[in-house]
């Protein structure tokens, strides 16, 4: 069984994965779909992503009033320790009107901490449907976000094999943050764009609305010029 789940997974990153478990389902190769069952299996398994021993480690290796980040299931989560216990900020959606939640204990793998306020004091939140359901929808925001960068770096990979073999961590590391700043050139200029776009179609609707209002304006000065015709006719000359 160990054999099937190591051949199942590999070593795929969660993301591929799941796109793995999607594909083999799909397929009409039967050894394909056991494999993807397989796999489908172990995420189940292993949903948490936290073992026993591993909060052992962090509750041992995280200082008290330290600040640090939590990494499980595609979401990263501030993390601190309190009185020798850990706690996670609370970020998913589902505690948007939740103003007094603020951590929660970070406890067993199972994910059903205590609720705290800011200062570590228990605070059950009001709704706890709501709260589930907006912790479901911030997982699958969290996933399709993850597929997303991942396409993305993909598109955008960067070319090993056109670095020299031999170069320094410094030289490195300037390309990278070259490429990146290239990134971030190309990103602002395409917002400039739109941001540009957007101001040429307000600025062809508002001479429309200059000439509208200046046509106004000439209809309230010609009954003044009438006025001041007949007051001219009217004088009378001593």
């Amino acid at each position: 069984q160990v054999a099937d789940i190591v051949k199942a997974v590999g070593n795929c990153s969660y993301n591929q994965l799941v796109e793995k478990i999607i594909s083999c389902k799909q397929s009409d190769n039967s050894e394909l779909v056991s494999e993807g069952f397989v796999a489908e299996q172990f995420l189940n398994n292993t949903a948490t992503q936290l073992t026993y021993h591993g909060l052992c480690e962090l509750t041992s290796a995280v200082q008290e009033g330290e600040l640090c980040v939590f990494f499980r299931n595609n979401h990263f989560s501030t993390m601190t320790k309190y009185k020798g216990q850990l706690y996670l900020l609370v970020t998913d959606q589902g505690f948007l009107t939740e103003e007094k939640v603020v951590w929660e204990s970070l406890h067993n793998v199972d994910g059903d901490g205590n609720f705290c306020d800011s200062e570590f004091h228990l605070r059950p939140p009001s709704d706890p449907e709501t709260v589930y359901r907006g912790q479901q929808d911030q997982i699958d925001q969290d996933y399709l976000m993850a597929l997303s960068l991942q396409q993305e770096q993909q598109n955008q990979e960067i070319n090993w094999e056109q670095i020299p073999e031999g170069i320094s961590d410094l030289e490195l590391a300037k390309k990278l943050q070259e490429e990146e700043d290239r990134r971030a050139s190309q990103y602002y200029q395409e917002q400039e764009q739109a941001a540009a776009q957007v101001q040429q179609v307000q600025g062809a609707a508002s001479p429309a609305s200059g000439r509208q209002s200046g046509s106004n304006e000439r209809k309230r000065k010609e009954p003044r010029e009438k006025e001041r015709e007949k007051e001219k006719n009217s004088c009378v000359l001593l």
